[in-house]
């Protein structure tokens, strides 16, 4: 079967369904702006980035133009595989940036599945959700605005959609859901797995420190430190933290490029302004910041972890919460709704308000005390992952959600050549 991948970040969430397909020899072409990322028989095509935005159109509609500007840049490069006799049996991608607005004006018939990730709504998810960071009233026309795609990308003919969650499907008008399928995500079980029962407890961070057995350690990950991950709320947590158990050791990943909300007020990083927040309040030597660090090394600190701590808005859950969970972590979480469709209190994880750091302080404090509760809750998580979150289980999903969309099995086959 022929498939059109879309996505302007090669290959952003597709990276293991591509694979599966590639190694039962179908026949896979990758639409996106150009990158040096590559995948073995993968045709990656790059298309030309739209230019910017222009200023004198209105701030609420930039997102919406650049969408379409980038709609009409993959189409011309869809056009061109066409005329080199690439017609896709399905197209395949993330409606996020507008690449497949205008793919079936250039495929017609050619039935699309698109990742619908998140609809922006004023009340009961991000927007306001945290009072020390209110949206002003002129900027909630903006949030309106974000979906101009997703609603457009809902009237296209023959289109269909996916989503993770649950919770992600339910921000979408109820008119919308039946469109869009459940297909949860998952991970490798097999190296996101328990650390073995005698592991050595010493460990070398990445910066150089040695744990040693008496050393308890938390672990805190996120692409971004940021307030919707609650950075600011794990940061003031830790001086009760430090004063309770004089042996641990905190691990922050994450860089401090812009994430999903704004930088601070004065242009600096969230970083920086909580560390002169916390300016004498804690011992720098045991709170290490490792910015990004290799695959590997996130599994392995997990391992090591007394408690991991994962806090997330009313948003779309992290891929770490589900690493974690595989790993078998004690986590502590947010208790807010992406979180609570993987967390259930005590069972496979402790939950806390995400706005009230003493809470948070306390319930790592409870796991770190009670070791019975943490191989529970580390059990239960890991079997939540077998049963849950398993990458093989996702990949057959997918599959017959493809198979059933196209009205074709997918037996494997020699790839056809693109002249």
């Amino acid at each position: 079967m022929r498939f059109l991948f879309v996505h302007q970040n090669f290959p952003g969430q597709y990276v293991h369904i591509v694979r599966h397909l590639t190694r039962e020899l179908h026949d896979v072409v990758f639409l996106s702006e150009p990158n040096a990322n590559q995948l073995p028989d993968v045709r990656k095509i790059a298309y030309v980035s739209p230019r910017a935005s222009d200023e004198r159109t209105h701030e609420n509609a930039r997102e919406f133009e650049m969408a379409v500007r980038r709609a009409e840049a993959a189409a011309n490069a869809a056009r061109q595989i066409k005329a080199l006799g690439f017609v896709p049996d399905i197209i395949i991608g993330h409606h996020g940036w507008g690449e497949l607005l205008n793919m079936q004006d250039v495929f017609p018939g050619t039935p699309l599945l698109g990742y619908f990730e998140f609809f922006y709504n004023l009340v009961g998810q991000d927007v306001n959700f945290d009072p020390e960071f209110p949206v002003p009233e002129h900027r909630l026309p903006m949030v309106r605005a974000k979906n101009a795609v997703n609603l457009a990308a809902l009237s296209l003919p023959d289109a269909h959609g996916q989503t993770p969650t649950e919770w992600q499907r339910s921000t979408y008008p109820a008119w919308a859901r039946p469109q869009i399928a459940l297909l949860r995500e998952g991970v490798d079980l097999e190296h996101c797995s328990p650390a073995a029962p005698r592991a050595s407890r010493r460990f070398t961070l990445p910066d150089g420190f040695r744990l040693e057995p008496k050393h308890q350690l938390i672990t805190f990950m996120s692409r971004n430190l940021e307030p919707y991950r609650g950075f600011h709320v794990f940061m003031r947590a830790l001086p009760r933290l430090q004063v309770a158990r004089p042996d641990l050791h905190v691990t922050l990943v994450g860089h401090d490029q812009p994430g999903y909300g704004a930088l601070p007020a004065d242009g600096t990083t969230w970083r920086e302004t909580m560390m002169r927040e916390m300016a004498g309040k804690l011992d720098l030597e045991r709170v290490h910041f490792l910015g990004q660090v290799p695959y590997d090394t996130h599994v392995a600190l997990m391992r090591r972890s007394d408690a991991h701590v994962y806090l997330s808005y009313p948003f779309v859950a992290s891929w770490s919460l589900r690493e974690a969970m595989a790993i078998g972590v004690a986590i502590v979480g947010s208790d807010t709704a992406p979180v609570r469709e993987f967390i259930t209190h005590e069972e496979t994880g402790l939950l806390t308000p995400f706005l009230e750091p003493d809470r948070l302080a306390d319930s790592i404090l409870r796991l770190l005390d009670d070791p019975t509760l943490s191989r529970r809750l580390r059990r239960r998580a890991r079997l939540h992952a077998e049963a849950h979150l398993d990458r093989r289980a996702h990949l057959d999903d997918f599959v017959r959600l493809i198979e059933r969309l196209t009205n074709q099995p997918l037996p494997g086959r020699s790839r056809a050549t693109l002249e």
